[in-house]
């Protein structure tokens, strides 16, 4: 592995791990965090924790403030993957045919209502079927089964979580 990359993913994962620990910081110790990881990122020439970037759509379906999606795609944004932010309160059929026409490799989500479990699933069965969906919002953490029921691959927590998520899969797929 370059030693750039995993210079920089280490500093990601220190972080993450603080946050797993500690709890999370005040969304300026979070937007502090990301400005330190920024200059990381910049120091090394590096795009992210990835050697080819991905690509993430993002949007809301139940969301009309979108707090925790704006730190998923500061995050993201931060770690190198490439966004297509659709923005709030999207119908399924503008998150599809965002989907089908950019190809992306992960969907990112905010879900805060149950009422949506039907739109996700219509959802989830009209993605590119490399799409994985990444989904974070109290209807996870209220309901144990409702991702699987939705389809979605990867329930974050919170962005603690989604950064070890992603990470895991910048490491193991070599990416």
């Amino acid at each position: 592995m370059d030693q750039p990359i995993k210079v920089f993913q280490d500093a990601v994962k220190r972080i993450a791990d603080q946050w797993v620990g500690d709890g999370l910081p005040s969304r300026e110790g979070l937007d502090k965090a990301a400005h330190e990881l920024v200059r990381i990122r910049e120091r090394y020439f590096l795009s992210g924790i990835w050697r080819t970037q991905p690509c993430m759509v993002t949007a809301t379906l139940d969301d009309g403030l979108g707090q925790g999606l704006a730190i998923i795609e500061k995050f993201s944004d931060v770690i190198g993957i490439r966004l297509i932010r659709l923005g709030l309160m999207q119908t399924p059929e503008e998150v599809i045919d965002a989907c089908q026409q950019h190809q992306p490799d992960f969907l990112g989500m905010t879900i805060l209502q149950f009422d949506t479990e039907e739109d996700l699933l219509f959802i989830g069965k009209r993605l590119p079927r490399h799409t994985r969906i990444i989904a974070g919002g109290p209807v996870f953490n209220g309901n144990s089964g409702f991702a699987e029921r939705t389809g979605t691959h990867f329930a974050a927590k919170n962005v603690a979580d989604f950064l070890l998520f992603m990470l895991t899969l910048a490491t193991e797929n070599g990416r």
